[in-house]
């Protein structure tokens, strides 16, 4: 039994919460940077001529590279290498794919010939929404193997212990990183009179994040050599197979919780994308920046309540019944933002349904991640996170596509549109490189695809609960295990 009382590091409180605030720093800026120039999609247009087709295939990019089946290679990577090599890999990557973007929307890039030839295909779509595609394209890389890798890293440091809070709280972080841009990109871009600055500011914060990442590496080597090892980041008594990934594959379960993991975040991060605009639309006169001030509290609602129901989770259980309850919650958002805002313009309506809606992003995110490791083996935990994230970026590549195609197809004979689009280009004509026009999109239809999508995310959500309760795979149970298990865990692993 000395197994049992020998201490890690991990075993120190201020240790393991150390290792997850530098690895969810990390995600917080990354957050920050997808998110930069959502606040402002509607200077995106006068500014650089990106309509909302040409701003939905930039936000697609983030994900094609992904969903082309990299996304497969990054959990080989992940559960062959490590969390520690492939962190500093995703991190890498999102600052590149950064620093590419930032070039595609500066002054430098401007009159050179790449743009000209950029501009030479494809002429629906602007050399400047090209460019930074390719960048966020390559950051998407880095952004969606991150998240796989930290979700694995918590895994390991938290097992046996407060796993669903330490999921939840860095979740938690990442939402105020999404609050943090909604509240200073509209403020910077107004500031300095350009759209570019905001993403200058965040491309800066991804490079101290992958700092904090190298920082959290040199705690991960001291455990790993605690663990009885040399450091290096060998986990498991089996070595990895790429057999095992068919197991994964071929489980039912896991495929009930990829769907539901598409189906949700498909209608919560490319409403993101839309959502400052949306506001726009439907509370006639208010400007990016008070329409961002409304939506930034989206996030917080999800932020604040994590913390609690990852303490919930951790002692209570009843994650199978809180994707029930989120889904619902989101169900009847999304209808509130698609018929009764349009006719109420009422401000305090959006303030009180974007909270509401946190709180939905608050409790599908904080049940299912922490569910993952109760139905998928350890040793291909890493895997099975990229392959539901894999699931994932194919609805998330998909659906900002999607909303731009449909905002520009019902919107093509709103007369309030076509003026708006007639004076951007009649204010051009005169010379005015930057029109200060507003483009008043008509959102009902993408607002009921939104909810559509919750409905078919909810269907699923009563699936793994009957299956749960069929198969026990503990999805309703607390994660925090009582002494006697961790004992009776211990002498089985020694027998």
């Amino acid at each position: 039994m000395t197994k049992q009382l020998q201490q890690y590091l991990n075993d120190k409180t201020w240790a393991r919460w150390t290792a997850l605030a530098l690895i969810a720093s990390m995600m917080f800026f990354a957050y920050m940077f997808v998110d930069a120039l959502a606040p402002i999609k509607s200077l995106l247009e006068p500014q650089f001529g990106w309509n909302s087709a040409s701003y939905g295939t930039y936000r697609a990019s983030e994900y094609i590279i992904n969903v082309c089946g990299f996304l497969i290679v990054a959990g080989f990577i992940l559960d062959k290498m490590g969390v520690r090599f492939t962190g500093v890999l995703s991190a890498s990557l999102m600052f590149v794919g950064a620093c590419i973007k930032l070039y595609g929307l500066s002054t430098w890039f401007k009159g050179t010939g790449l743009e000209h030839w950029l501009n030479s295909w494809w002429v629906s779509m602007p050399a400047s929404a090209k460019m930074a595609s390719l960048g966020f394209m390559i950051f998407g890389v880095g952004c969606e193997m991150a998240g796989t890798t930290v979700s694995k890293a918590i895994a390991k440091w938290f097992k046996g212990k407060e796993m669903a809070l330490a999921m939840g709280l860095e979740m938690a972080l990442a939402r105020i990183g999404v609050f943090a841009v909604f509240s200073i990109s509209p403020w910077i871009a107004e500031s300095f009179g350009s759209a570019v600055v905001p993403v200058a500011f965040c491309t800066v914060l991804l490079l101290i994040g992958l700092i904090n990442y190298c920082v959290f590496c040199v705690m991960d080597t001291k455990l790993d050599r605690q663990l009885g090892g040399d450091g290096s980041e060998e986990q498991s008594e089996e070595e990895f197979k790429f057999s095992d990934v068919a197991k994964i594959f071929s489980s039912r379960v896991f495929w009930i919780v990829a769907l539901l993991c598409v189906l949700y975040y498909s209608a919560i991060f490319p409403f993101q994308a839309y959502g400052a605009e949306m506001l726009q639309c439907n509370l006639e006169g208010i400007s990016p920046a008070q329409a961002s001030n409304i939506f930034r509290w989206f996030p917080i609602g999800a932020a604040v309540i994590t913390v609690f129901l990852g303490n919930f989770l951790d002692r209570k259980g009843r994650g199978a019944t809180m994707l029930i309850w989120g889904a619902l919650l989101l169900i009847c958002c999304h209808l509130v933002f698609a018929f009764l805002l349009p006719a109420t313009h009422s401000e305090v309506l959006a303030y009180v349904t974007i909270v509401v809606l946190g709180i939905s992003f608050a409790l599908v995110p904080a049940a299912l991640w922490p569910s993952v490791p109760k139905i998928i083996d350890e040793r291909v935990l890493g895997s099975a996170y990229c392959l539901i994230f894999w699931v994932q970026n194919i609805g998330l590549c998909l659906v900002p596509m999607l909303i731009g195609f449909v905002l520009d197809k019902v919107n093509a004979t709103n007369p309030a549109v076509i003026k708006a689009l007639e004076d951007i280009q009649a204010q051009k004509a005169m010379g005015v490189e930057e029109p200060n026009v507003f483009v008043p999109y008509d959102y009902t239809i993408p607002m009921v695809i939104f909810a559509g999508f919750g409905v078919l995310a909810l269907i699923f959500a009563f699936v793994l609960l009957a299956m749960d309760k069929k198969h026990h795979y503990g999805l309703e149970l607390p994660n925090i295990q009582s002494k006697e298990a961790e004992a009776a865990e211990v002498a089985a692993a020694e027998e």
